[in-house]
């Protein structure tokens, strides 16, 4: 099995922010075979089909790993990917790596400190300007919001790709370094 994760914040209030562009990654993903498998006790909104899951945590993202160890500890996946922004990467690139430090995310900091991390990430790259907490929490730019459905829609490729393959040959075919802006 396979856990999928995107990181997020709850509420319309952060719908649309940088932040959660693991979440619509996740809801670009989940079609109409997944099953909605969400309880309390997972803390998240949690889909099923097949031998895959999706997982957005409804934690707060500094408590992401609360969400991911509940799911992780019930379902024992042998696999996980983290789908989260990433600051130090420019709009619109995108990396994936496996291990590795949480380079300041908190939402990956806290998955580290409860499952360790061993896992596979799929960062994205949202940018950076002024402060950090306020930008991550901003809505994108009229000029960004004109990339994302094309974001999106290559991040899924590459997703879908590596629930079938490994991150390196993944990391080989879909890595964009230089953004779309």
């Amino acid at each position: 099995m396979t856990l999928i994760v995107g990181l997020g914040n709850p509420t319309s209030k952060y719908e649309n922010t940088r932040h959660n562009i693991g979440f619509m990654l996740i809801d670009a993903l989940k079609n109409s075979n997944f099953t909605d498998v969400s309880s309390s006790k997972f803390q998240g909104e949690l889909f099923k089909y097949s031998n895959l899951l999706l997982l957005k945590p409804t934690t707060f993202m500094n408590l992401s790993g609360n969400s991911v160890k509940a799911v992780n500890d019930f379902y024992k996946p042998e696999r996980i990917i983290v789908i989260h922004d990433d600051l130090d990467l420019p709009f619109g690139a995108m990396k994936f790596k496996k291990g590795g430090s949480s380079g300041g995310h908190n939402g990956i900091r806290s998955i580290d400190t409860l499952i360790g991390n061993d896992y596979e990430r799929v960062r994205i790259g949202i940018g950076r300007s002024g402060n950090a907490a306020n930008f991550v929490l901003g809505e994108f730019s009229p000029e960004e919001k004109e990339h994302l459905a094309e974001i999106l829609e290559y991040g899924t490729q590459a997703v879908n790709e590596l629930i079938k393959s490994d991150i390196e040959s993944v990391a080989q075919k879909f890595t964009i370094k230089k953004g779309v802006l």
